[in-house]
């Protein structure tokens, strides 16, 4: 693996901490078996589980999906509550320690972390509301699953993702007037850029969507619109978007395995893209017609 020195990321890249997509996504739940069944109807396998924490992880494809329900004692840390949270992105990067400290020279929060025995440190910032953004760099023939995780008996480390889906990006939404501050700090901290309007993607077309660096994921920023487009006033984390090449296909691969869609005037499964129901209050999943790069 290449490693980068502090100082050779510099802002005058487009890609500063090299940024090189999604290696998981946390979920933090105090019910974390009713998350589980709703991750296998997606089409996710129960892998692996920490060797000290009840915490368990999910995968299909190259998606891995983190189920923790460890009660957090760090300052600003997702609670546990019966509806499951958005707990975490965890980006891949070429060097963890450089990316997370060029971050903090730019004003990214720290997040304290507690590494019991045997566990790895990975490097974090707080992200919107009570999530993190965490560093991961072993990602390759050495993965971090590797030292914290103990593989499930006569599971298949790999399965294979349905209907080739993959990772579009995350929903997220943010106060009033708050799109031109959360723009900036996506593209100071990690070098995201604004997509133009006419390259929209999916049938929920709102707000601003930002593309990673690496122009492997993206993110799409939320306002509340009074009358128009309510949202939860809270900022937060509040959906996941998978990529398909067949967004039809996909959806009628989902609903034999019990996934039930949105059906509406204004939202209904077509080629664009289509959103399931909510599970469990809050599990709410986007697909997006996405040729995987």
């Amino acid at each position: 693996m290449t490693q980068l020195t502090h100082r050779e990321l510099s802002e005058e890249t487009s890609n500063p901490i090299g940024m090189d997509g999604i290696e998981f996504i946390e979920y933090s739940t105090a019910k974390p078996q009713a998350l589980g069944l709703v991750l296998e109807m997606m089409g996710f396998h129960p892998i692996a589980r920490h060797r000290s924490r009840e915490v368990l992880l999910y995968r299909q494809g190259e998606m891995n999906v983190i189920v923790n329900a460890h009660a957090q004692r760090q300052p600003r840390a997702a609670e546990l509550t019966e509806s499951p949270v958005i707990a975490a992105i965890a980006v891949r990067v070429h060097d963890a320690a450089a990316a997370y400290r060029y971050t903090i020279d730019r004003g990214a929060w720290p997040v304290t972390t507690h590494v019991e025995v045997m566990e790895l440190n990975i490097p974090a910032i707080h992200g919107v509301g009570t999530s993190r953004i965490y560093f991961v760099d072993r990602y390759r023939d050495f993965s971090i699953y590797d030292i914290d995780f103990v593989l499930n008996p006569g599971v298949g480390a790999h399965p294979p993702a349905l209907t080739q889906l993959h990772w579009f990006g995350v929903v997220q939404y943010i106060g009033d007037q708050r799109t031109a501050e959360w723009s900036e700090f996506y593209s100071e901290l990690f070098g995201f850029t604004v997509l133009p309007d006419e390259q929209r993607y999916g049938i929920l077309p709102k707000g601003r969507i930002l593309q990673s660096p690496c122009r492997s994921f993206y993110l799409q920023l939320i306002e509340p619109k009074p009358g128009i487009f309510e949202v939860d006033p809270d900022e937060t984390l509040q959906r996941l978007g998978l990529g398909t090449p067949d967004v039809l296909a996909t959806v009628g691969a989902l609903k034999q395995r019990g996934v039930g869609f949105v059906e509406s005037q204004g939202v209904h499964p077509g080629t664009r893209g289509a959103l399931t129901q909510a599970y469990m209050g809050s599990v709410m999943f986007e697909l997006v017609h996405h040729e995987k790069q």
